[in-house]
């Protein structure tokens, strides 16, 4: 039998592996296609919008697929091999466009590549996130596993963020790409064949999907928690896109430079989950989710002042620590609200929750979309061959204007949520 820290570990670790290409995909697409190759920022705003409800409608069927998978390897494994080099082979496709691609054409690759890979990671974070609550049925070995593969997340993050800017400058985009991978598909793979799913029987109730969607829309805990997350994954995806924008149009520095910031926030978030976490044994989760929420909403303020690297790298540290706890907490409320869903209704479908706050993770993009398409509205930026007469303040806008508008949201969300059972359900067929 796998010993507990070896079975956090092993799970945990997955965590570097998805995040690795996916934040490389979205973080960079933008500088990429927009600033380098000249795809228009009304066109990738339409590119995000299009892709969100691609991604809203998919969420829910992959889920529903992988609750009712029954094979000799288990739920979720047969979907992570399958998903895996796929997800690698478009993600590098991405990043790998062809010379002869120009306007129109290059928009509709961006596009087609950019919701491959997206709706294959949801595939692959679905499955891994339907295993946490299966793997870990306490309160106590979630928040250590949690802050261990959160930690894990943040690894990646320096690597796939905080350092690509340097590594794109001596690899390019496209060997990069290859390189993150690989990387990524090997460690998502290992997790796999090492993390033993729940037994089931054959007499076990199999989710049906029409039934699972009523419940779902009759949970209002679900809809509660679903909107929080949007709101907080469009901040969070919005600082990821438009950070380095800000470095080269606020800051009037290299694109390199970004490495510092996004170094800065992460590094203060790996410092700090450990904190986040002892403060949720301590003061139990919902209060501490509160108050990470309104603490990063608070820290994207100070930033819009700032005109110099070192005192952006200071604001930046701020975010990293409100960063941190809202990621220890907010996988912890989706946990709950499967256990809930196992009590009351007696069958087992962490996947198609897991895909279902996927879906309202996806919404994020329509903020997201709508951020860009105004900042060609109201300063004129199209691209960076034509990037209107304020790009600093557009790149301003971009990152500490809209981001904490919509973390205030979600944080008024946040109050409209509670959990009377403290103890994790049992798995229904223990």
């Amino acid at each position: 039998m796998t010993e507990p820290r070896a079975k956090s570990f092993n799970y945990a670790i997955g965590m570097f592996g998805t995040s690795i290409p996916i934040n490389m995909l979205k973080t960079y697409a933008a500088i990429y296609y927009v600033d380098k190759l000249g795809v228009t920022t009304a066109q990738f705003a339409l590119m995000l919008l299009i892709y969100t409800f691609i991604d809203a409608l998919d969420n829910p069927v992959y889920g529903f697929l992988s609750d009712r998978t029954r094979t000799r390897w288990g739920r979720r494994r047969p979907w992570l091999v399958i998903g895996t080099p796929l997800l690698i082979l478009t993600f590098v496709a991405f990043y790998s466009v062809p010379d002869f691609l120009a306007g129109n054409a290059l928009f509709a690759y961006c596009m087609l590549f950019y919701i491959l890979a997206g709706t294959l990671d949801s595939v692959i974070n679905a499955n891994y996130a339907a295993l946490f609550p299966e793997l870990f049925r306490d309160d106590a070995s979630r928040a250590k596993t949690n802050a261990m593969r959160q930690a894990f997340q943040l690894v990646a993050m320096i690597i796939s963020i905080a350092l690509t800017p340097v590594v794109t400058q001596a690899l390019g985009y496209s060997l990069t790409a290859i390189v993150y991978g690989m990387l990524g598909g090997v460690v998502i793979l290992y997790m796999t064949f090492t993390s033993r799913e729940a037994d089931f029987s054959p007499e076990e109730e199999v989710p049906q999907l029409w039934q699972s969607l009523k419940d779902l829309f009759a949970n209002r805990k679900f809809w509660i928690a679903g909107f929080a997350n949007a709101f907080y994954s469009a901040a969070m995806a919005l600082v990821l896109a438009s950070l380095p924008f800000f470095v080269k149009y606020a800051l009037n520095l290299s694109e390199s430079q970004s490495t510092f910031l996004f170094a800065a926030v992460l590094l203060i978030a790996i410092a700090c989950v450990a904190v986040w976490a002892r403060l949720v044994r301590k003061f139990s989760l919902i209060p501490v989710w509160r108050a990470a929420l309104i603490v990063l909403a608070i820290a994207f303020i100070p930033l819009y002042f700032t005109k110099t690297l070192a005192i952006a790298i200071i604001f930046a540290g701020l975010v990293g620590f409100g960063f941190a706890g809202v990621i220890t907490t907010m996988d912890l409320i989706g946990a709950k609200i499967m256990d809930e869903d196992t009590q009351r209704h007696s069958v087992r479908r962490e996947g198609i929750i897991a895909n279902a706050l996927g879906f309202m993770n996806r919404l994020s993009g329509l903020f997201t979309s709508a951020a860009f398409y105004l900042v060609f509205i109201i300063f004129g930026f199209e691209s960076g061959l034509n990037p209107g007469p304020q790009p600093d303040l557009a790149a301003r806008f971009l990152l500490t204007i809209f981001p904490p508008i919509l973390m205030v949201i979600s944080f008024a969300f946040s109050f409209f949520i509670n959990f009377d059972q403290p103890v994790a359900a049992e798995t229904v067929t223990e």
